[in-house]
């Protein structure tokens, strides 16, 4: 049974791109955001009192949760809501963000002091290749693709930068405090964009609390939940490994529920691009 856990893991971490595909036709993007971060936010803290779980006892600490609480969990969720929103679809938002651990390589190698090998170099370079084939394959080149690409490229970018950040300032807090500090922050600046960019709007349908209530369950408590357990298994490296086709399941459900499809160019570009990220991120 543990070894299904690991597929397991990728299908539910999938669901997400979708998730957010179901329920964005009743919410504006950042509103869908802030309801499903409040939400966390009262489960977390709610986990974190009945278990004890230690909070930071230095206000730098908190100060370096909270930012890369904002550029996990604001800048990405918040670029990937609004990609799909605008028409992206999931299978490819989820292949643009999927680049993240192929720029966390190169980037830890510029500023963390890490080796880059002349693998994850490859891996850079046929990520980037395959991720055109897909856009080219289902777009081709106009005018609307920038308004749907430029979102999801800025969510690449928060993961990316909040991922390095979180493991140079503040890579050991407990998970249970933490992620509720981090989702406060988040909840806060998606709260001030809203005020300034847009009108908070949702329509509480069935559909949309469906899509809330399986974000917040399956995604935020459930996942990665599951994630735990898998390191604490000694599974991690199965994990690293299936992760990366998270592009082709979101793909696929996408397909089965809305849908999606994409020509064969893209699903081959697709394939190309997963090899490429698990070309860096794999062990010698």
């Amino acid at each position: 049974m543990k070894h299904f856990y690991p597929f397991l893991f990728v299908f539910l971490w999938s669901t997400g791109f979708v998730s957010a595909r179901w329920g964005l036709p009743f919410a504006e993007p950042l509103s869908f955001l802030l309801v499903r971060y409040l939400c966390v936010i009262v489960l977390m803290f709610t986990m974190a009192l009945l278990s004890r779980a230690p909070w930071p006892t230095d206000l730098r600490q908190w100060g370096h949760i909270s930012v890369s609480g904002v550029l996990i969990h604001a800048t990405y969720l918040g670029g990937v809501f609004i990609a799909i929103k605008q028409g992206l679809p999931a299978g490819i938002t989820a292949l643009v963000v999927g680049m993240q651990p192929l720029l966390t390589a190169v980037g830890a190698g510029a500023l963390l002091g890490e080796q880059v090998h002349l693998r994850q170099w490859g891996g850079l370079v046929l990520g980037f290749i395959g991720l055109t084939l897909v856009v080219s394959g289902k777009f081709g080149v106009n005018a609307e693709l920038g308004p749907m690409l430029i979102p999801a490229v800025v969510a690449l970018v928060g993961m990316t930068a909040g991922t390095l950040y979180q493991k140079r300032f503040c890579a050991g807090f407990d998970l249970r405090t933490g992620s509720v500090i981090q989702f406060i922050a988040s909840a806060f600046v998606t709260a001030i964009a809203i005020a300034l960019f847009a009108d908070f709007q949702v329509t509480w349908t069935a559909s949309f609390v469906f899509a809330l209530g399986w974000l917040v369950l399956v995604l935020s408590m459930g996942a990665i939940s599951l994630l735990n357990v898998l390191i604490h298994r000694g599974s991690a490296v199965s994990v690293a490994s299936l992760f990366y086709l998270t592009p082709l399941s979101t793909a696929l459900i996408a397909w089965g529920l809305f849908g999606e499809t994409l020509p064969p160019i893209s699903l081959a570009g697709m394939v190309l691009a997963v090899w490429g990220v698990y070309g860096v991120v794999r062990r010698e």
